[in-house]
């Protein structure tokens, strides 16, 4: 059981994220606003986490400087407010199938953004060095496919949606500057979470509670989203949650998306590492287009898988790249053998010959 943990997390996870494509879309079909849905989102994120956070962390509560409190402030902005704003809105003016897709390219976008901090390094005379730039290429070319190309489309699996949707918010053929800035802000919002994550890192090593952390983060989305949402629908009568697939919505993605899926996202890499988890995004896409032509009838086009599976080769490629890059260096640093000889420190013949290598 132990050794297959890894993977029915990994599976777990990926079915959450294709039901929160699927659902949330089904909101947005039915008429729901997308600022208003952050809010909720992040206002019953809270609600869970809260509680638990004082329960679990009490003890570890510490006095924490105005500097440290306006870093959560703007990191929880970037984020966990600008990012679900601008990947709502744009699931919004495309699909699920093109949300799904476009989030196989985040561990490629924040390898290009740890690039430019320079907290990496890519060597292009070696393969792996050559693989990681590979995989950026191919993500661009698919982020391309999908926004330029539509081609022909594919008949839903299922011409009886299990979400209906409203009248006044039927969705239609969205038109090709429509379906660009879906897609631009899509990546956009993948940007966002990228430097989101890299930033986490840094602030970590700052106050190292994770718990804490991501439940100030969450609150204080809660209020800023609160806000933006104020500004974006002032009718709130239109905030009025119904029992549809609207509350269904919050629920999930409050409850069982930040509460489970998070949580279980950190229990695998802890056990198996991020690179093993990333490897799973993939199956996150193709179920999200079989998901959303069976309940939500929507018509996937052939320039979104096209895209898709460039976005998939990318994906791999940095990530093989990434591997490779990390078993030479560790090999390198247990083939690294160094002998005083004559007040003189010589390389072993192993080292020389992995020199060699990777001069050919």
């Amino acid at each position: 059981m132990g050794a297959k943990m890894p993977y029915m997390l990994a599976m777990i996870v990926v079915v959450i994220y294709t039901g929160m494509f699927v659902i949330s879309k089904a909101a947005f079909n039915k008429g729901m606003n997308s600022f208003v849905f952050v809010f909720y989102r992040q206002a019953a994120a809270s609600i869970l986490m809260l509680p638990i956070a004082l329960l679990l962390e009490w003890k570890n509560v510490r006095f924490v400087s105005c500097r440290l409190l306006f870093k959560l402030f703007l990191y929880a902005f970037i984020g966990n407010t600008l990012g679900p704003e601008l990947c709502n809105v744009s699931m919004k003016l495309t699909s699920a199938t093109v949300a799904s897709a476009t989030g196989n390219s985040t561990p490629v976008v924040t390898f290009c953004l740890a690039l430019l901090l320079r907290m990496e390094v890519v060597n292009l005379r070696s393969t792996s060095g050559v693989a990681k730039v590979t995989g950026v290429v191919l993500c661009f070319a698919g982020a391309l496919v999908i926004a330029f190309y539509t081609g022909p489309s594919l008949s839903p699996v299922n011409h009886h949606r299990a979400f209906s949707t409203s009248a006044g918010h039927a969705s239609s053929a969205p038109t090709r500057l429509t379906w660009i800035l879906g897609t631009f802000l899509m990546f956009l919002s993948n940007v966002t979470w990228s430097l989101w994550m890299i930033l986490q890192a840094m602030l970590l090593k700052e106050y190292p509670n994770k718990m804490l952390m991501t439940t100030a983060q969450c609150v204080f989305s809660t209020v800023q989203s609160f806000v933006i949402a104020v500004a974006a629908e002032r009718d709130f009568s239109r905030w009025k949650l119904q029992l549809d697939v609207s509350l269904l919505a919050v629920i999930y993605n409050g409850f069982v998306v930040t509460g489970a899926a998070y949580y279980l996202q950190a229990w695998c890499v802890e056990i198996k590492g991020p690179v093993f988890l990333a490897v799973w995004n993939p199956l996150c896409f193709v179920f999200t287009i079989f998901c959303s032509s069976f309940f939500l009838g929507e018509i996937v086009h052939l320039g979104s898988i096209v895209g898709g599976i460039l976005l998939v080769c990318g994906l791999y490629s940095v990530l093989w790249g990434k591997s490779k890059e990390s078993k030479t260096t560790g090999h390198n640093e247990m083939n690294t053998v160094y002998v005083a000889h004559d007040g003189h420190e010589h390389k072993s013949h192993q080292r020389e010959e992995l020199d060699q290598e990777e001069q050919a």
